[in-house]
């Protein structure tokens, strides 16, 4: 009897669930809310870049919160516009350094251990909005004034995702400042290095601008053990060459550079291509 009671709770329960995903299917792409105690870290990220990292700068922290607040709070997890974000980005101008801008897909990790290393080039992250927003999650409610801290969707949700709304508006205006030689990291180990979807490929290449660019340098970067799937003459990169030509762009492309292997290998030692790489060093 108790079997026959546990299957056919089993059963209802197995039905229910089906019909709350055939019904909601959003639900399957959901993600953790709003990240806690948000405000503080946004707020605390701000006072420390002000103060530590770029202590030449003036800005009120607490009204780069509030414009953001307002663009993001009473608004469904799927209407943030990008341009209801207009009036944080008018709050926070900012200029960055030519020749130092560094552009990348699918390679985050190690874009960030080559901007560390090299201290050359200036990322998205290091800008103010950027540093502030850098791996949290937001989203508001319809008819509540705060944050859903319970589930916000996932990027590819909706097309107003507040999360993406930002990052988009943050790429178009980064692109848009960059100028003298710029890098690109792609990585070639995956179809579709250069994804016409992607930041990248669908915001930054759009907002670049040929008459302050003077050089669009692609970095091609691989898996230690590979695959080998794209490079230079290879692939999707091919197609991005072209596209830099035909708007006027001077560019250079290496598919085979010392110092992003070499970073590899750090984290990666006893990879084969990395010993091979220690032993060429020492025979020459």
């Amino acid at each position: 009897m108790t079997s026959l009671k546990t299957s056919v709770s089993f059963l209802l329960l197995s039905i229910t669930v089906f019909f709350i995903l055939t019904l909601y299917p959003n639900l399957l792409k959901a993600q953790f809310g709003t990240t806690p105690n948000i405000k503080h870290i946004v707020v605390g990220r701000c006072y420390s870049y002000i103060t530590l990292v770029q202590p030449n700068l003036r800005y009120d922290c607490e009204e780069i919160w509030q414009q953001f607040e307002e663009a993001v709070v009473r608004q469904s997890s799927c209407n943030v516009m990008v341009d209801y974000h207009h009036q944080m980005f008018d709050a926070v101008p900012q200029s960055c350094p030519c020749d130092r801008f560094l552009f990348w897909s699918k390679t985050r990790k190690l874009m960030h251990s080559y901007a560390a290393v090299s201290h050359q080039f200036w990322t998205l992250e290091d800008t103010l909005v950027g540093y502030m927003f850098n791996d949290l999650i937001w989203c508001g409610q319809d008819e509540e004034s705060g944050f859903d801290f319970g589930s916000c969707p996932q990027w590819s949700a909706c097309n107003n995702n507040p999360v993406y709304s930002l990052w988009r508006q943050a790429s178009q205006n980064f692109a848009e400042m960059a100028c003298g030689n710029i890098t690109v990291l792609l990585n070639g180990s995956i179809e579709s290095a250069f994804n016409k979807k992607s930041m990248f490929g669908s915001v930054e290449l759009d907002s670049l601008n040929p008459h302050i660019v003077d050089y669009v340098n692609i970095k091609v970067v691989f898996n230690l053990d590979g695959p080998f799937l794209e490079s230079c003459h290879q692939g999707s990169i091919v197609d991005l060459i072209q596209i830099l030509q035909l708007r006027g762009f001077r560019w250079t492309c290496t598919d085979s550079d010392q110092t992003l292997m070499i970073l590899q290998c750090i984290q990666n030692p006893q990879r084969c291509s990395c010993q091979t790489c220690a032993n060429h060093q020492i025979h020459t």
